[in-house]
C-alpha cells in the first residue's frame, strides 16, 4: 500500500508520488512510512491508496 497524489508537484521528492514498484518501495502490511515532501502550489488536489 501507499499513497498516491494527484497535482501535486514532487520537486526532489519523487520517492513520497505513492506509486509502488515504480518510485518508491511498497508499504508492507503492519510498516509505516512518513511522507515529507513540499507543497508550493495552492488549490484543491486529491489523493488515493
Amino acid at each position: 500500500t501507499s499513497v498516491h497524489w494527484h497535482g501535486v508537484r514532487q520537486l526532489d521528492s519523487t520517492g513520497a508520488d505513492g506509486v509502488p514498484g515504480i518510485t518508491q518501495c511498497p508499504i508492507a502490511p503492519g510498516s509505516s512510512f512518513t511522507y515529507k515532501f513540499q507543497v508550493t502550489q495552492f488549490g484543491t488536489f486529491w489523493y488515493h491508496s
